[in-house]
């Protein structure tokens, strides 16, 4: 339910394409962002770093997008956005950027969670890193080769779908990994 409340935006977007133009749907993104992070902060009192990070892209892109009324800046924010998490997800293994992989902060918690070998956690970051600079190509791709129209269609539908199939893909692993993991690090 959390992946489907984290993509209200993009779908409000695909709406007011479907209704509009690009622009007004670029509009209604950054309205919808700013609402989406509105809502997370009374209800948490915290809003995660990469979903600021995403919106902050989307008022760069989408203000740039409708300042100069150029569509390539709001086409360019997933593909930019999918890197930087690779590259974030990437960095995070490095003792400088506190030795823990961010996939491992993010599953295990304060609260025990997720308990996995140290490879284990490596290899599931690892896969996110490739996960996200594929989905980041793959954008890139779909708006350098096919129509706009094309381009918002895969915006929802393309990056959803693969990001579902991937979080399905990633519990079946990690249901393997925790029956089989018997010594978890500590």
């Amino acid at each position: 339910m959390q992946l489907i409340i984290e993509f209200l935006p993009v779908i409000a977007f695909f709406v007011a394409y479907k209704l509009a133009d690009i622009y007004v749907a670029t509009a209604v993104l950054i309205v919808s962002v700013i609402l989406h992070s509105l809502i997370q902060w009374v209800r948490t009192r915290t809003v995660s770093k990469m979903q600021l990070v995403s919106a902050g892209l989307v008022l760069v892109f989408g203000g740039l997008t409708l300042a100069i009324q150029d569509k390539a800046f709001i086409m360019w924010k997933p593909t930019i956005v999918n890197w930087l998490f690779a590259v974030a997800f990437l960095a995070s293994q490095h003792r400088m950027f506190g030795g823990q992989p961010i996939v491992r902060r993010l599953m295990e918690g304060a609260d025990g969670g997720i308990r996995l070998p140290e490879q284990a956690w490596s290899r599931l970051n690892l896969a996110w890193v490739i996960f996200f600079g594929a989905l980041g190509a793959a954008n890139l791709y779909v708006f350098r080769h096919f129509s706009e129209a094309t381009w918002v269609n895969f915006k929802l539908f393309g990056l959803l779908g693969l990001t579902f199939l991937f979080v399905l893909a990633q519990g079946v692993w990690l249901a393997s990994n925790v029956r089989q993991g018997s010594d978890p690090e500590p």
